[in-house]
């Protein structure tokens, strides 16, 4: 014969034996005389085989005498049987097929139809279309349930090395169509089916039409969740109970365009409860794990998640309360988790809770209904009682997200800060303050812009909080169906647009403030500076800003700001005002320029406000006066509070480079002056803490008389000034000392470019009246510098210092060394 064939498999010889050896074992197990074999031998003829799978697995079928359907596996690489399912129903197989781990059956099947025997599963159709999860769990979810054949079939990857991330099965129908499902399988303590849910959104309008707003994917399972209302009421259909101990899934919308999907899978510990809120207008969703407090407390009632504006409540009674921002999401230490016993668990009824919209809470066991909002007064004591870090930072943007009062809530937040200053490791709190409560000034009137402005001073959070594990995931976003967008659809498409392209992301910083401002300060000092109509615009910016906080300021300020020019402040607040306008131009489409350039001064305003607030309440605080600023007063225990407060304040504002008011750098250095010993007090400004001003060493020289310990203090300032204000300072001080600093620079400054020229070696004696030659050396050369014109033009004004001023300086300076 041309053609030989060679029996691979013979369902007699390799299915049968296995199946009759597995039935024995089932009857002896159970105590049946004898063995199973007449029972198979009388079913013989429905065992057939049903499908070959691409990698040579075969799988057949077969029916026992009560009329329940076998699907097993012949395994053709080891040659061994497997047993897959059994249906429990007598159906007729159509189509069969399993995926290539083994996880999952699809199988098609049609409904007897003897008389007296009703189908459970699906009545009224022809063909069932089942897809099974047969390890570890058996469970069943329908796919199709129709009047016409359904043939099923998964589709293996080409090469078994690489698999698929999921699988995917095919359905053909007789009716011509094919349809393509795809099932994702994830590692849950084993291998787990999760079929894909998709969330839709469709709008309805008053003139009968509707749109279809969006699909997007939910990684969640809810095959065996039952049929369950959400926002549509309850009813005594449902057993409210029943569903409370199964899944939750809540559907969040707020005005600021956010999209939460809040889901509680049924629980099945006692020691922790697990669920994930997707955050669809961020682009990732987040999978909480909360320990509970002892593992014999009994769960009686499922999750509770209440909608509160920014805020997401997760509330489970007696164990947890978690407050999730739903804004800013990114640092686990923005979110509030409070566990135990204590009154923000036990402040909500210990029954089902059902969330509505407007931050509507009903509990439909005792039939009242209640507006739930964050407790302003409870959240301030909070804050004052809590010793933890996340606790504070999280409970800080709860208290100013609520909006109430916003100036006695500052007030009362800045009272907290100024006794607090200290007791924060993880994080800075003047920064968050400032930067949070300027962040919530400006957010709630110009909520599309929040993703311009920085939200918080923390960038990266690595501490952990106990009892809370969290898993970060990517998630697909929502795909858009139409192409007009207004009011809500408006906002979640432009977060939506935000995560596609904001990357890196967009909030301001002060990195171009801080070049410019250093390049501007150094042109001061060499006189060499850009456009005047520059400079006075960024300073113009600076008198808008001073002339706001005027505005803003309800009763006098006692702290001795805004009293003079301060020009570097001036210029650090007008930069960041115009670099902030400018970047908002860049980002903004379609808003009104006078209206950017409102808010970059409002938002700057709110900046220095801030600073003024809690320098302000120290100053009250401690009582303190304006004679603080006279060096000649005996300086007290308050004045070393403020000027601590005032160190934590500048290095608050150095790291993020913010501009202070005017004057608080005189202010600091005064309190420093008189707190600090001398030694301390110059490591301070050697190490830039304390910043010279032209102002408060005026001042010092003025008040200080001319003691040995006076003296030593004034000359190691002076020293350490930047040479423009050191020329000024000096002549303010009728001392030998200040004499020779004088002498010295003008002698540098004729020196600086002098090339020796060759002249006569005799010295006119007459004109010197000592006979020092190389002082008289030196003075004839300096004598001939400056008869030069153009030495004199250029130290002109500089208060008739000359060679006869330098020569008397060093012999006062030398009769000094020598005790003379």
């Amino acid at each position: 014969m041309a053609l030989r064939v060679v029996a691979d498999f013979d369902l007699r010889k390799d299915v049968l034996p296995w199946l009759r050896a597995q039935r024995a074992a089932l009857a002896a197990g159970a105590g049946a005389p004898g063995g199973g074999a007449g029972i198979f031998e009388n079913n013989y003829e429905s065992l057939r085989v049903l499908n070959v799978e691409r990698n040579g697995n075969i799988i057949y079928t077969y029916k026992d005498n009560k009329g329940n359907v076998f699907f097993g596996l012949y395994d053709c690489q080891i040659r061994q049987n497997e047993h897959l399912y059994t249906f429990e129903k007598d159906l007729q197989v159509v189509s069969g097929s399993v995926n290539s781990e083994r996880t999952l059956l699809a199988a098609s099947l049609v409904q007897t139809t003897k008389e007296g025997r009703k189908n459970e599963l699906q009545p009224g159709s022809k063909c069932l279309t089942l897809l099974v999860e047969i390890h570890p769990v058996n469970n069943v979810k329908v796919l199709k349930a129709v009047d016409s054949y359904i043939w099923v079939q998964f589709l293996y990857p080409h090469v078994d090395s690489h698999p698929l991330p999921e699988n995917h099965l095919l359905l053909i129908s007789e009716e011509k169509y094919i349809e393509q499902f795809h099932i994702q399988v994830i590692q849950e303590d084993g291998n787990k089916v999760k079929s894909r849910s998709i969330l839709k959104c469709i709008q309805f309008y008053a003139n009968e039409n509707f749109n279809l707003m969006f699909e997007a994917p939910l990684d969640i399972s809810l095959s065996d969740s039952g049929f369950k209302l959400v926002n549509f009421g309850c009813d005594d259909l449902q057993d409210q109970e029943k569903l409370s101990k199964y899944l939750t899934l809540c559907v969040f919308t707020n005005h600021t365009g956010s999209l939460c999907v809040c889901y509680s899978p049924k629980f099945d510990s006692w020691e922790q409860i697990t669920y994930s809120v997707f955050y669809f207008h961020k682009g990732h969703s987040k999978t909480f794990t909360a320990a509970l407090r002892s593992a014999d407390s009994h769960v009686t009632q499922g999750i509770t998640f209440l909608n509160l504006d920014y805020y997401v409540a997760v509330y489970l009674p007696g164990h947890f309360f978690h407050l999730l921002n739903i804004q800013h999401p990114d640092l686990i230490c923005h979110s509030l988790f409070s566990t135990g016993n204590n009154e923000v668990i036990d402040m909500l009824p210990h029954s089902p809770l059902q969330s509505l919209s407007g931050s509507l809470v009903l509990d439909w066991s005792s039939g009242k209904l209640y507006r739930a909002f964050l407790n302003q007064s409870y959240l301030l004591e909070f804050l004052w009682n809590t010793r933890l870090d996340w606790e504070k930072i999280a409970v800080l943007h709860c208290v100013l997200s609520c909006g109430r009062d916003p100036q006695f809530l500052e007030a009362k937040i800045i009272h907290w800060v100024s006794e607090n200053i200290s007791t924060c490791h993880s994080f800075d709190l003047i920064q968050e303050f400032i930067i949070a409560s300027s962040y919530w000034s400006i957010y709630p009137e110009t909520s599309n812009w929040d993703k311009l402005l920085p939200y918080s001073s923390v960038l990266t959070w690595t501490t952990e909080i106990p009892g809370i594990t969290l898993v970060t995931e990517e998630i697909a976003l929502p795909l858009m169906k139409v192409h007009s967008f207004q009011g809500y659809w408006e906002k979640l498409n432009f977060h939506l647009e935000y995560v596609k392209y904001s990357k890196p992301p967009l909030h301001y910083n002060n990195s171009v403030v801080r070049r410019e401002w250093h390049r501007l300060i150094s042109e001061e000092k060499t006189g060499k500076r850009r456009s005047r109509v520059y400079v006075r615009n960024i300073l113009d910016n600076a008198i808008k800003v001073i002339s706001n906080l005027e505005a803003r300021s309800l009763e006098p300020r006692l702290t001795p700001l805004f009293q003079e020019e301060d020009n570097p402040q001036r210029l650090l607040v007008g930069l960041m005002v115009s670099e902030l306008k400018d970047h908002l131009l860049r980002h903004l489409q379609g808003v009104e320029k006078k209206k950017i350039e409102q808010m970059a001064l409002d938002y700057v305003s709110k900046l220095l406000d801030l600073i003024c607030q809690v320098l302000e309440t120290s100053w009250r605080k401690h009582n303190l006066h304006p004679w603080v600023l006279h060096f000649d007063r005996q300086v007290s225990v308050a004045e070393f509070a403020v000027f601590h407060t005032m160190t934590r304040i500048l290095e608050a504002t150095n790291s993020l480079f913010l501009p202070l008011p005017p004057g608080f750098h005189t202010l600091h250095v005064i309190l420093g002056v008189r707190c600090l010993p001398l030694h301390n007090l110059l490591h301070y400004i050697d190490n830039g803490v304390l910043l010279l001003t032209e102002t408060a060493v005026t001042r010092l020289m003025e008040d200080l008389d001319n003691t040995e310990k006076n003296e030593k203090l004034k000359f190691s300032i002076i020293v350490r000034l930047p040479p423009l204000i050191g020329q000024k300072i000096c002549r303010l001080w009728d001392h030998p000392m200040s004499s020779n600093i004088i002498s010295r620079n003008h002698v540098k400054r004729l020196l600086q470019n002098y090339k020796k020229q060759p002249q006569s070696s005799r010295i006119d004696k007459s004109s010197f009246s000592i006979e020092f030659l190389p002082l008289n050396y030196f003075i004839e050369t300096l004598t001939d510098l400056e008869s030069s014109s153009q030495a004199l033009y250029a130290f002109e004004g500089h208060d008739n210092v000359d060679a006869t001023f330098v020569e008397e300086a060093a012999l006062r300076h030398t009769m000094t060394l020598l005790g003379l």
